[in-house]
């Protein structure tokens, strides 16, 4: 056996193992995805069936389950942004608790002034609001006394 066809045999080697290890990464990429968007969907439904009971643990884990979800499956981000134009007052609360820093009470005050408007059609009779402008008056009173 010559020095050459030592070397080329050597080369070939490497380049299996490259071809080998290159395999087993993106295996277990895929696995590992898998089991992810597996684990999201169990959370979304775990927090589907929490988000009727008192509480309030369902809407967390619903987004919690959505962000896992669309982070590792393309078809869903794909379902999600479609969603997103067809139904946008309906995504936009939920697209608000995915940013970095989610502004988690006031999501929670316009769902609640949503859900208010939706049960009590008269505006007299909706009281969320009215608090909201008394104290928004009473705020503004106290910082005009103290300035």
């Amino acid at each position: 056996m010559t020095a050459t066809a030592s070397t080329i045999d050597i080369k070939h080697r490497v380049r299996r193992r490259a071809r080998l290890a290159l395999l087993l990464r993106e295996s277990a990429a895929r696995a590992f995805r898998w089991i992810a968007i597996g684990f999201g969907t169990l959370v979304i439904v775990a927090g589907a069936v929490l988000t009727p009971l008192p509480g309030h643990v369902g809407l967390p884990l619903l987004v919690i389950g959505l962000m896992i979800v669309l982070r590792y499956s393309f078809q869903a981000r794909k379902t999600f942004i479609r969603w997103q134009k067809r139904h946008p007052k309906l995504v936009f609360p939920i697209r608000r608790l995915m940013r970095r820093e989610p502004e988690v009470l006031l999501v929670v005050w316009q769902q609640m002034l949503r859900t208010e408007k939706l049960v009590l059609r008269r505006a007299r009779w909706r009281l969320l609001k009215k608090t909201r402008k008394r104290v928004k008056k009473y705020v503004a009173r106290k910082m005009a006394k103290a300035a």
